[in-house]
């Protein structure tokens, strides 16, 4: 199984679609105002946006960043405010927080190995 892709709902697909491009995801699907989808700049996943007012936070998205200090230097130069970060946590990841448009987490971050492969990993069985 290999996931596809990921779709938040907001209410402003324009503010999405500029926030989304400038972080660096690439336009697949313009049918705005009702939905825009993204492909990501590594890999083939993709990322959507929905139109609708039940947005508002409910959704947290991590994309991974092999270079995440030069990355959040760069978007916030882009004029993208970010709430924290870059930051060392705990569980090894390294990780930088902003918003969306529609109030959506989003996590830039880099885990290298420690994202699938962790020191606490459980076996598979």
């Amino acid at each position: 199984m290999r996931l596809n892709q990921v779709t938040v709902t907001m209410a402003d697909l324009d503010a999405g679609w500029n926030f989304y491009c400038t972080l660096g995801l690439k336009p697949v699907v313009d049918a705005r105002p009702r939905y825009a989808r993204f492909v990501c700049p590594d890999g083939d996943s993709t990322f959507s946006l929905h139109q609708g007012e039940s947005g508002g936070g409910g959704t947290t998205v991590y994309f991974e960043c092999e270079n995440l200090d030069e990355t959040v230097s760069r978007l916030s130069s882009a004029g993208l405010r970010f709430a924290s970060g870059p930051e060392d946590k705990s569980w090894l990841w390294r990780e930088a927080e902003l918003s969306d448009p529609g109030g959506n987490r989003i996590i830039l971050y880099y885990a290298g190995q420690n994202r699938i492969e962790p020191p606490w990993r459980v076996d598979a069985r």
